[in-house]
C-alpha cells in the first residue's frame, strides 16, 4: 500500500515506551521523565533503572504490542498475497486482518503522546541523543538482516543496491528519493520529521501555554494543505513538515499528553474532537485508495469503528482511567514492538515463500509470527539493551566535550 511521495504503507511501529505514571516535582515544573527506557523499545528501563511497576503506564505497552501484531497479520494474511509478494492466502482471516494497518495510525497517535512527555523538561541536545539512541541501533541491525535476506534468500523479488543500503542507513534516505530497504520503513521518515517539531519545542522551552499555542498552529496548516489552496510546488515542501496526512495523530496524542500532565480543558477536548474528525475522513479515503489497490472491499463502519476506539482509549488512558488494568507483563511484551515491526516484513515475505509449498499455511504463519517475536526479542536484549545505552554515553560525552569547547559558551543553554 503506498502513500503520497512513493512511500508505500505496510507497517506501522512505536518508538517510544510508556510513559511514568510519576508526577512531577513541584519544585521544577518542567521536569517530567517519561518511565522508559532509552536503549529498549519497551525496555521498561529508565536513565535510573527499572521503574517501579505502579509508575509504568503498562497500558500503553498493551496498545503498542497490539497494534504491531495487527500489522504483522495485516502483512502475512492479507497484504502479502494480495499484493503478489507471497503465494499463500488466507481468505478467511483477511476478513478481519485486512484492517490491521490501523496499526499504524494507533502508533502515531502514542508517539505524539509519549515522545512529548519524555521531552518535558530535556534539553535540545539531550533530546537528540535520546531520538539517536532510541532508533538507531536496532534499526542498522534490521536494515542488515534485510538487505541479507533480499540479496541471498529473496530470488530477485526485493533488491537492494549498495548506495541504497547505505542511504537506508541514515534514515534520510527518503530526502533524495531512494527507495527504503522494506516497505514498512516509511513511518520512520514520519517520525523524524515529527521530532523537528518537538526539538523547536525543546529549544524554546515546553511549556502547556507553547504546546497548546503550536497545536492550533500545526491544525491550521493542516487544514490550508487539505484545501490545497496554495501552489502544487510549494505546497509538497511545506508538507514535508506539516504531514497533513498524519499530523492529526501527533497533534492529539500530544494533546493527550497535556490532558495526562495537566488535566482536561476545553481547548484540549476541542482539539480532540477536530483530530479525530480529520482522521476519521483521512482514514476513509485511504481506506478507498486501499480498496482500489488490492481489489478487496474495506468497510466504512469498520474503519470508523477503529478510529473511534483509538481516541477513546487513548482518552481513557490519558485521564488516568484505565490505571487498575495495566500488569507488569505488558511491559514485557511492548518491549518487541519497535524490532518487531522492523523485521518482520519483507523477512517474513521471503520465509512465506521459501517455505510455503513445504509446511501447512497455518503452521507456517503461526511458526513466523513466533520466530519474528524471537528476533525482536534478540535485538531488544542484545542490541537495545547491551549496546546502545554505549552509544549514548559516547554521544552525552561528545556533547558535553562541544558545549565546553572554547566559544561556544555563549551559545549555551541553561
Amino acid at each position: 500500500m503506498s502513500r503520497p511521495g512513493a512511500q508505500p504503507r505496510g507497517a506501522g511501529y512505536g518508538l517510544d515506551a510508556p510513559p511514568s505514571r510519576r508526577q512531577p516535582s513541584r519544585r521544577q515544573p518542567g521536569r517530567h521523565r517519561a518511565g522508559r527506557g532509552e536503549a529498549g523499545v519497551l525496555a521498561g528501563r529508565g536513565e535510573a533503572g527499572v521503574l517501579a511497576g505502579r509508575d509504568r503506564l503498562y497500558e500503553i505497552d498493551l496498545l503498542r504490542i497490539t497494534a504491531a501484531l495487527a500489522v504483522v497479520f495485516y502483512h502475512y494474511t492479507f497484504s502479502g498475497y494480495a499484493g503478489h509478494l507471497t503465494s499463500i492466502a488466507f481468505p478467511a482471516l483477511s476478513i478481519v486482518t485486512r484492517y490491521g494497518y490501523l496499526g499504524v495510525d494507533l502508533f502515531f497517535v502514542i508517539s505524539g503522546f509519549v515522545v512529548l512527555l519524555s521531552a518535558w523538561g530535556r534539553r535540545p541536545h539531550e533530546f537528540v541523543i535520546s531520538r539517536i539512541v532510541r532508533l538507531y541501533p536496532a534499526y542498522w541491525v534490521a536494515v542488515t538482516i534485510t538487505a541479507i535476506f533480499a540479496i541471498t534468500l529473496s530470488h530477485g523479488l526485493f533488491r537492494v543496491t549498495p548506495v541504497q543500503y547505505a542511504a537506508n542507513l541514515t534514515l534520510f534516505n527518503s530526502l533524495p528519493n531512494i527507495p527504503n530497504v522494506d516497505v514498512v520503513y516509511w513511518t520512520l521518515w514520519a517520525e523524524i520529521r515529527f521530532y523537528l517539531l518537538v526539538f523547536a519545542l525543546t529549544w524554546i522551552g515546553i511549556t502547556r501555554v507553547r504546546v497548546v499555542t503550536v497545536l492550533w498552529l500545526w491544525l491550521a496548516a493542516t487544514a490550508v494543505m487539505e484545501a490545497r489552496v496554495l501552489p502544487a510546488g510549494p505546497a509538497s515542501k511545506i508538507d514535508l513538515i506539516v504531514q497533513s496526512q498524519w499530523s492529526h495523530y501527533f497533534i492529539a496524542g500530544m494533546a493527550l499528553c497535556l490532558i495526562y500532565r495537566t488535566g482536561f480543558s476545553w481547548q484540549l477536548g476541542a482539539i480532540l474532537v477536530i483530530t479525530y474528525g480529520n482522521a476519521v475522513y483521512q482514514a476513509l479515503k485511504f481506506a478507498h485508495r486501499v480498496s482500489g489497490r488490492y481489489h478487496q472491499a474495506l468497510h466504512q463502519p469498520v474503519i470508523v469503528a477503529v478510529i473511534t476506539a483509538i481516541f477513546i482509549i487513548t482518552t481513557l488512558i490519558a485521564l488516568r482511567a484505565t490505571r487498575r488494568l495495566g500488569r507488569p507483563w505488558f511491559a514485557t511484551a511492548g518491549a518487541l514492538t519497535y524490532p518487531l515491526y522492523l523485521v518482520h516484513a519483507y523477512n517474513g515475505f521471503v520465509l512465506f515463500n521459501r517455505f510455503g509449498r513445504m509446511m501447512n499455511r497455518w503452521v507456517l504463519l503461526a511458526a513466523l509470527v513466533t520466530g519474528m517475536c524471537c528476533a525482536a526479542y534478540a535485538i531488544h536484549r542484545l542490541v537495545e539493551i547491551q549496546s546502545a545505552p554505549r552509544l549514548k554515553r559516547a554521544l552525552l560525552r561528545l556533547a558535553d566535550a562541544a558545549r565546553a569547547s572554547p566559544g561556544r559558551g555563549r551559545f549555551r543553554r541553561p
